[in-house]
């Protein structure tokens, strides 16, 4: 009995994920993702573009559930920034090494809000977001974005109405 409890828990202890806040690319990963957000505030799309490799995928722009590639990215933040000046503060980032899990990998997680100007009407939405970054080689290869679309939506002039019951 003893063997099989021994057994199993080492099986348990061999699937636990392992993520690690210091690692040999952290800085380099750290810098990629500091020029991407500046290139955002400065409305600066081509070196956004710049910072992933050219198979990237980019998930939750748009309120979309579905993925961007990099040139769609591109399209996506030439019409944003055309539109808005982006500026970015409370940020925060967190350079994490994951191991043994479904997600391994060097991440950059990031934080802030994101203050929007309309260029045209000056009306001003502030958007808390949040961003999952993976890199390699120096890139990123995949980027998730989660952000406060109510926001969005009542500067819009929608309203959100409880239900009557």
């Amino acid at each position: 009995m003893a063997s099989v409890f021994l057994l199993l828990l080492t099986t348990l202890v061999s699937m636990a994920q392992e993520a690690r806040l210091e690692f040999q690319n952290a800085t380099k990963a750290l810098e990629v993702a500091q020029t991407y957000a500046q290139a955002l505030q400065e409305g600066d799309v081509a070196t956004m573009n710049a910072q992933f490799e050219a198979g990237a995928m980019i998930y939750g722009l748009g309120g979309g559930l579905d993925s961007l590639t990099v040139a769609q990215h591109k399209a996506y933040y030439t019409e944003s920034t055309n539109t808005y000046t982006h500026s970015l503060s409370q940020e925060l980032y967190l350079p994490v090494k994951v191991t043994n899990n479904w997600n391994e990998g060097e991440w950059i997680l990031s934080w802030g809000i994101n203050t929007l100007t309309n260029k045209a009407s000056g009306k001003i939405i502030e958007v808390p977001y949040h961003s999952a970054s993976r890199m390699e080689n120096g890139k990123i290869t995949f980027m998730r974005y989660w952000y406060d679309m109510l926001n969005i939506l009542e500067t819009q002039g929608f309203k959100l109405n409880p239900p009557a019951n």
